[in-house]
């Protein structure tokens, strides 16, 4: 029998991890996801395979076959991640994210922008199933609303994470909701049902603190809003048939559509509208002389797989319209690979079993457990840098202590999700963190002070505990 690493090495390859990003963070600042994150994590998942294989005999096999096992799990999360390049560079050329910008700041009122943000994300995500998706269409355009009305960067992002992340937590389309409640047998609208009791005052305290805050912001005067308007219109062909494009998206959406058929549809038809209504702005990203069609298929191709600068009046919004496509999500992609091998040498070492092995040991009592498996599931959150992983082993992990111990399996896929889906996206190295921050342009540690919701899902998971509201013991 191998033996297993006991905590205290368990976490060297941890505090390794901790020196090597607090370093590159520090020196490299928000470039760090440009290469130099990646380095820290492959320098990490190295010194854990040595201790390993020199001291534990654990073999170079054991150790591929976890990392190959932990890529092939995110292999669909990778190809979305793609596709959404792609579909940003598209809505944003085609004019589908400046026309949802261009009606939405007229509509929404600036000192109920951040509230009505957290809503709107909450039920699109409610309805999709999917935070990663919310974000990427309509999440994007809410951000162009924002900075238009003079929010900072992480108030946006804050409150549309938070709101992503509420209707993801207790969609019965969304897959980690699934995957919790298969993972701890739970009957799924179960265990949605007893989410509810902590999810919705979560969510409460939350829309109080962001209608504060835009009662009391100062930013964004009707002339400035004004102006900026007036410079989307003056860029692109604004048109409400452009709306179609993510009216469509949403009837994918709610025929159940599977979500990389639906983002590939949506982004070719944001491609077909961009031929359509912004030939001008295809010419202008090909960059040819003669705006023939050789410059018009340039500028398409362009728009999907590489980066666009369009040019207009007012820096703020050139900023905004600026895309990435495709290409600009290969740093995640690589992020995400690297965080995979961490996980997965972690896990092969028998280094992340030992290191929860030591909060199972403070399970004393109700509030004890539930604070154990928080504790254990953003830790999990820290070490694997996925979520779906972090579930799984979540739920593996305190399934029998529970069952011994008498308590009901929705107590535990309760207390998995109010710790492991909404904290994800607050770890910059995580996989939900890495993207969330990519695709709105806004560094995770910039936007985590704002997203009051996933901040309070865990400590309210605690605070119902404590109090003892509907925590069923079994006879």
């Amino acid at each position: 029998m191998k033996k297993v690493p006991s905590p205290l090495v368990s976490l060297i390859p941890l505090v390794v991890l901790v020196i090597l990003l607090f370093a590159i963070i520090r020196t490299f600042g928000s470039d760090a996801l440009t290469g130099a994150s990646q380095i820290a994590l492959l320098t990490t998942t190295g010194v854990c395979v040595l201790i390993g294989m020199a001291f534990y005999r654990i073999s170079w096999k054991d150790y591929e076959l976890a990392i190959t096992n932990n890529i092939t799990g995110v292999a669909s999360a990778i190809i979305i991640l793609l596709i959404i390049g792609a579909l940003s560079g598209a809505w944003m050329v085609s004019g589908v994210v400046p026309t949802l910008i261009y009606y939405g700041i007229q509509i929404i009122h600036p000192s109920f922008f951040l509230a009505s943000t957290c809503i709107i994300c909450a039920l699109v995500s409610l309805m999709t199933g999917s935070s990663w998706t919310t974000i990427a269409t309509i999440g994007i355009a809410l951000m162009g609303i924002g900075k238009a009305q003079g929010f900072a960067d992480g108030w946006i992002a804050g409150a549309i994470i938070s709101g992503a992340y509420f209707g993801d937590k207790i969609s019965p389309l969304s897959d980690t909701t699934v995957l919790a409640a298969s993972v701890t047998d739970t009957p799924l609208f179960k265990h949605i049902r007893y989410m509810l009791i902590t999810t919705v005052p979560s969510l409460i305290i939350t829309l109080v603190l962001f209608t504060i805050a835009g009662l009391t912001h100062e930013g964004g005067d009707t002339a400035h809003i004004a102006e900026f308007a007036a410079s989307l219109d003056g860029k692109f062909n604004i048109t409400p048939w452009l709306l179609i494009v993510p009216i469509a998206t949403g009837l994918l959406i709610a025929r159940r559509v599977p979500s990389i058929i639906t983002l590939f549809l949506s982004t070719a038809m944001a491609a077909a509208c961009a031929v359509i209504f912004q030939p001008e702005l295809l010419h202008e990203i090909g960059g040819q002389a003669e705006q023939g069609i050789n410059s018009l298929f340039k500028g398409f191709i362009m728009t999907l797989y590489g980066g666009t600068n369009l040019q207009t009046e007012n820096a703020a919004l050139t900023e905004l319209i600026a895309t990435r496509g495709m290409a600009g999500m290969m740093n995640t992609v690589w992020l995400i690979l690297c965080a995979m091998c961490f996980g997965g040498a972690m896990t092969a070492s028998g280094m992340l079993g030992s290191i929860t092995s030591v909060f199972v040991r403070f399970m004393k009592n109700t509030v004890s457990m539930v604070v154990s498996t928080a504790c254990s599931g953003i830790f999990l959150n820290l070490a694997t840098a996925d979520q779906y992983i972090s579930i799984i082993l979540t739920g593996n992990m305190f399934r029998n202590i529970y069952e011994k111990k008498g308590y009901e399996s929705r107590l535990l896929s309760r207390t998995t999700e109010d710790s492991v889906t909404v904290t994800s996206v607050l770890i910059p190295w995580n996989t939900c963190g890495m993207t969330q921050a990519t695709i709105l342009s806004v560094p995770t540690l910039t936007y985590l002070p704002y997203c009051f919701f996933n901040i309070i899902s865990p400590l309210m998971s605690i605070t119902i505990a404590a109090i003892g509201y509907k925590i069923v013991r079994r006879q």
